[in-house]
């Protein structure tokens, strides 16, 4: 899979897709959709479409497409590795949202959950689909939150095509499987090759499986939160053990534009990213902190 596109700039959104078979334009088609690394501490999450004409439901199945949690690594690649060779009824279409959008919109004045970008990703990938003249007919997709509610708002946007959203989609249908390998597969590769916009030094990329319970992650992060600016970008500072982290080793902050009602004692550096009453100040985004940070280093 060729992220070069994503290792240009992984500050905010990339969409990746394969070109869409011929017979996907003509026939009517399934679409499949699922995520990879929604939960995560550590590096981006990915939504992926998979989709292909019914009459090639049976070729897909014959790929021996699964649930991507329940294959190994190797076996993820080599299946995504099929599909590429079956372009002329498979195509895919994926999402990478950078672990710095992620934490912006969650984080910001207007509270941005990620069960609203993670519904709103899916819907802007299955019009994306229907844009490039895939002719869907058929959309499954595993659910995130309730998966009534999900689909009716799936199907209000999409009245003309049938739209199933259930629990452990990616293990019941063979299109949200192949989804879910697709998502995982980029995901994996993101986090592999993920280029440090910080430039830090020597840094080390033994972080574990990213997840807040790993204990791997955990000491990663500490390792590598600084005092005053914080987290690389590669790190979801909307995530509680990220915060926590950030509470205890973070320095207390005063803006030098502060009045001195506003300094009446010092206030922690979460307090800037978190809306904590009518006295939180306008956050500003962690590279401008870095990037400031590293020019007044600079003309010492």
């Amino acid at each position: 899979m060729d992220l070069s596109e994503l290792e240009r700039d992984n500050t905010g959104r990339c969409r990746l897709s394969s070109p869409v078979p011929a017979a996907c334009h003509k026939e009517p088609c399934v679409l499949g959709v699922d995520e990879a690394g929604r939960g995560p501490v550590l590096g981006p999450m990915v939504y992926a479409i998979c989709y292909c004409p019914l009459s090639h439901l049976a070729d897909l199945e014959a790929l021996k497409v699964a649930d991507s949690k329940t294959l190994l690594e190797s076996e993820r690649e080599r299946l995504f590795a099929k599909m590429e060779e079956n372009r002329d009824f498979v195509g895919w279409a994926l999402d990478v949202l950078s672990p710095n959008l992620i934490s912006t919109s969650m984080l910001g004045r207007v509270k941005y959950n990620l069960n609203s970008l993670s519904h709103d990703t899916a819907t802007g990938l299955i019009q994306y689909a229907l844009d490039q003249g895939v002719n869907v007919t058929q959309v499954f997709v595993d659910t995130v939150g309730m998966p009534e509610t999900y689909q009716a708002r799936l199907q209000q946007s999409f009245p003309g095509i049938e739209v199933t959203v259930k629990a452990k989609a990616d293990a019941l249908y063979p299109v949200v499987s192949a989804a879910s390998i697709c998502a995982k597969v980029a995901r994996d590769q993101a986090v592999k090759k993920w280029k440090f916009v910080e430039k830090l030094q020597d840094s080390d990329t033994d972080y574990g499986s990213g997840y807040p319970n790993d204990p791997k992650t955990k000491a990663w992060l500490k390792e590598h939160v600084e005092p005053v600016f914080g987290f690389p970008q590669f790190v979801r500072f909307s995530w509680r053990t990220a915060q926590t982290i950030l509470e205890k080793e973070a320095e207390d902050v005063i803006w030098e534009d502060s009045t001195p009602e506003d300094q009446e004692g010092l206030r922690k550096i979460t307090s800037y990213f978190l809306n904590e009453g009518s006295q939180a100040r306008p956050r500003t985004s962690h590279r401008y902190f870095l990037e400031r940070g590293l020019e007044s280093a600079t003309s010492l």
